[in-house]
């Protein structure tokens, strides 16, 4: 396995790949890789084929984070990361450093952002107002760096594997983006970098947000008539009132294809919600 640390180093093995006419796959990750990170290294490689090529990027992107959240504390282990990506035969490991991806904010002064601004408005957009233009801009980085046949992302952060697809059709770029199935713990939690955080208590409690989107299933699907999404939120609110660690930050309904929120809830609509447990903030969706 490659470990490639600067970007001319990068483009320059990129090039060979191209040179010898093979596909390649992109798995970008901020790193402290668990199961979930790797399910989308299989789902690359099923995409590439044996002889096809697999990198997977790590780099904990300082602009998607706001003011208030935890880029100094997210939590990091490159040894660990390098070893599992050997493990799971992965072909190379993109590093770059602050430096070279963002040289701009060394001098603290300002530069250029991929802002795009349909699908980023509401949900995660809203909660974190400066978070969408963070990872638009670095992913876009790595597709100019990289440029992968296909780029895979996990349906656990929806809302932005949407958002990149929308940028890449934006913008002509010519990847694929793919989006691989939630990865889950044996009940039913989606994994996540952040779940170290939770203490025992809140790791039980944090299952809410999966029995949230089980129970909304659940209803739309038993309902021919279906619900109206302000009956759904004040159900799904009462639900998650009696879990005393969570702190719902959103819930809300849409079309999976246009993102459109929508009044009235039906089977095949999206859902996704967003739950504080003490300073940790975890996310889920799911169809309904």
């Amino acid at each position: 396995m490659k470990v490639v640390r600067s970007i001319p180093s990068a483009r320059r093995l990129m090039e060979q790949w191209k040179l010898s006419g093979v596909p390649v796959g992109l798995v970008p990750t901020m790193g402290f890789l668990h199961e979930g990170h790797l399910s989308l290294v299989d789902f690359a490689r099923k995409k590439v084929g044996d002889n096809g090529k697999v990198i997977l990027s790590i780099y904990v992107n300082p602009t998607q984070f706001g003011p208030a959240e935890d880029f100094q504390d997210y939590p990091r282990d490159l040894r660990a990361d390098l070893q599992r990506c050997r493990n799971r035969g992965v072909d190379a490991v993109f590093t770059p450093d602050d430096e070279s991806m963002f040289p701009w904010r060394k001098e603290g002064g300002k530069g250029t952002f991929v802002i795009e601004e349909a699908w980023t408005q509401a949900m995660e957009g809203a909660s974190r107002p400066t978070h969408f233009r963070g990872v638009t801009t670095v992913i876009a980085k790595l597709f100019g760096i990289l440029n992968p046949d296909y780029s895979i992302f996990g349906s656990k952060d929806f809302q932005q594997a949407m958002v990149i697809r929308k940028m890449v059709v934006d913008l002509n770029f010519s990847t694929k983006v793919e989006m691989a199935p939630t990865a889950r713990e044996k009940d039913g939690l989606a994994m996540s970098s952040r779940n170290i955080y939770l203490s025992a208590d809140q790791r039980q409690q944090a299952l809410c947000l999966r029995r949230s989107l089980l129970s909304a299933r659940k209803l739309v699907r038993g309902s021919a008539a279906g619900f109206s999404s302000k009956q759904m939120k004040s159900r799904l609110e009462k639900e998650l009132s009696k879990y005393s660690e969570a702190r719902l930050d959103y819930i809300e309904f849409f079309e999976s294809r246009t993102m459109k929120t929508v009044r009235k809830v039906s089977r095949g609509d999206h859902m996704a919600l967003a739950v504080y447990f003490g300073n940790t903030r975890l996310i889920d969706n799911g169809k309904l």
